[in-house]
């Protein structure tokens, strides 16, 4: 079933906005196209709708009749989305929409990440907006850019944009979640200059590919324990190194700083007579992997393919630099938090690893709700990058969310869910990154809280948003903005 059947879902509005949403490219740090579909929607309401210098998108509108005294809610959901994609799938996020289709309860896109993160959130905005049945209070509609890759977009937030002094944030992925506080986070990159050289006589060059892993969001699913490709690469090429004279020509895993990585390759170079050997210990490693791995990363394949172009190989000695920086740098968690049960404090994703035509590059995203410890995690990161060579660069660094539980929203949302589905909420702060933190900067005071719908997958091709969750939010949404005041 197909996106033109998605939008018959029910609540109709938000889907249909979602699909029409979905139609337009919106990468992070692209957002152009969909900045101007954003304003062009503001504008055909007749509402007034402004864009600032970096994209960011507001549209206020009016409370309905009888709600005008009510305090001005602002709702804010970020424009851009992740691209991923399967290896294999032929899809241009720069030129196509997003293909849907309906896998039961849930919707789903064709080996592509779907963009319910934060597209739901998004879509469900655009429906009050153009709704005329809807009771709500004066609304600011905020449309952030660049979210996912530095959050460049609420950084730059004008300090007098916004009049409204309670923000719903619709970016949370559990709809049992009432989202009151979130990590931040910094990338830490390193880069190297390396030594080549011809391989030795006699060589052959083959590509060697480990794929199949699942993925998954750098923050929200760091605690599951699933795989890194960077770093079972890493390990691969090591482990073969010891057993056979293998050489190094080219390294390349992950692509995104804030999804774990589920694909890595490496380009190497060895003795001809030894390839019966190395396909030995490739399938005796894979066993190995697949077992540790069973039960996060099912999937998981190592292949090894003839490579047919000759190239330049590292020298041994920046060779082993190069996996021993790569095994040495922290992944996953660093330390829990011990005032919240179950929630990650601090950890590293290992986004990316390059290493191509004489330089090698390893791409970190740091999180951690304790800025203190978040940057001692980056100088440790730090001093493993600069023990080979690297110069390192600290980027995009942004501050976590302090939660306040006593605020009025939250008082009132809590007691809102309770009377609606019978059941009480999960009140608590999550390891992922929101705006919100960056946000309370600019607007000092500001009560703040975040939910959404049961999204799955985020930041990889198994994305996935359930379709009665959606229900479930829209109802939710609709009785807050019905009880605010």
């Amino acid at each position: 079933m197909k996106s033109t059947s998605i939008e018959s879902l029910q609540p109709t509005a938000l889907w249909h906005n979602f699909s029409k949403l979905n139609a337009v490219p919106r990468p992070s740090k692209a957002e152009a196209r969909v900045t101007q579909f954003m304003v062009e929607f503001g504008k055909g309401l007749g509402l007034e709708t402004a864009v600032d210098g970096v994209g960011n998108v507001l549209i206020r509108k009016p409370a309905t009749a009888g709600r005008e005294a009510a305090s001005v809610v602002v709702l804010q959901s970020h424009l851009d989305m992740v691209h991923q994609k399967n290896t294999g799938t032929d899809f241009d996020f720069s030129t196509q929409g997003i293909k849907m289709f309906l896998d039961g309860d849930w919707v789903r896109a064709e080996g592509t990440t779907l963009g319910a993160d934060n597209g739901i959130g998004v879509a469900a905005m655009m429906a009050i907006l153009e709704s005329n049945d809807i009771e709500h209070p004066p609304i600011e509609a905020l449309f952030t850019i660049d979210e996912e890759t530095g959050m460049t977009g609420a950084k730059a937030l004008q300090d007098d944009w916004l009049r409204g002094r309670i923000l719903l944030n619709l970016d949370t992925e559990d709809d049992t979640e009432l989202t009151i506080g979130c990590a931040g986070g910094m990338d830490v990159t390193g880069q190297v200059s390396l030594d080549t050289e011809p391989p030795p006589a006699e060589s052959t060059v083959w590509r060697l590919v480990l794929q199949g892993l699942t993925g998954g969001h750098s923050g929200m699913d760091i605690h599951l324990g699933r795989a890194n490709s960077n770093k079972l690469m890493s390990r691969l090429v090591s482990k073969l190194s010891e057993r056979v004279a293998v050489r190094l020509a080219e390294f390349s895993g992950g692509s995104l700083r804030n999804a774990i990585p589920r694909e890595a390759q490496a380009i190497i170079a060895f003795p001809r007579s030894r390839l019966e050997d190395v396909k030995a210990s490739i399938a005796a490693e894979e066993k190995v992997l697949q077992q540790e791995y069973c039960l996060t990363d099912p999937g998981l394949t190592i292949g090894l393919f003839e490579h047919s172009a000759t190239m330049q190989v590292l020298t041994a000695a920046d060779q082993s630099k190069i996996l021993r920086v790569t095994d040495a740098i922290p992944n996953g968690i660093f330390r829990m938090s011990p005032a919240v049960a179950g929630l990650v404090q601090t950890s590293n994703n290992l986004a990316k690893v390059t290493v191509s035509n004489g330089r090698a590059e390893w791409c970190c995203l740091t999180r951690s709700s304790v800025d203190s410890e978040r940057h001692e995690l980056g100088r440790v990161i730090r001093v493993i990058l600069e023990g080979a060579g690297a110069a390192v660069e600290f980027a995009s660094d942004y501050p976590g969310w302090q939660p306040n539980p006593d605020s009025r929203i939250v008082a009132l949302m809590r007691r809102l869910y309770q009377e609606e589905f019978a059941s009480e909420p999960h009140v608590a702060a999550c390891h992922a990154g929101l705006e919100c933190g960056i946000i309370g900067a600019h607007y000092p005071g500001m009560e703040m809280i975040s939910f959404g719908p049961n999204i799955r997958g985020a930041h990889s091709p198994d994305e996935q948003v359930q379709v009665s969750s959606v229900q479930k939010f829209w109802q939710f949404l609709l009785k807050t903005l019905a009880e605010v005041r």
